[in-house]
């Protein structure tokens, strides 16, 4: 079983900076892919910023740019620094990886981007 622990969400103003960080613990072999996914009510989740294999990594448009994403000093974390933060950017965020073919889920740190 693998557990994944995000922090560094919050309330910023517009324009504000975050960096969320989520580590994985538990008992893996091997870890695929970790990044980071968004979601509103309402709507999909849909993937922000992600590690696919390696060194390759995924944006989404509406944060390139703006977010970067990075691995912590330990290998099993992965950060993601967000800058020219926008009222859209409000969400519930959420870590994802794959282990093996094992997919996890964080339990989702809240972002408010407003005055």
């Amino acid at each position: 079983q693998v557990q994944l622990l995000e922090s560094g969400g919050g309330l910023v103003p517009p324009g504000g900076s975050l960096t969320l960080s989520c580590a994985a613990s538990g008992i893996f072999f091997s870890i695929e892919r970790m990044g980071w996914y968004r979601q509103v009510p309402g709507k999909q989740r849909e993937l922000i910023a992600h590690f696919n294999g390696g060194l390759t990594i995924v944006y989404a448009d509406a944060v390139k740019g703006r977010f970067t994403i990075s691995r912590g000093n330990a290998k099993n974390t992965v950060n993601l620094q967000m800058n020219l933060l926008k009222p859209d950017d409000t969400a519930v965020y959420y870590c994802h990886g794959q282990f093996g073919t094992d997919h996890y889920w964080g339990q989702g740190t809240q972002v408010t981007v407003a005055l």
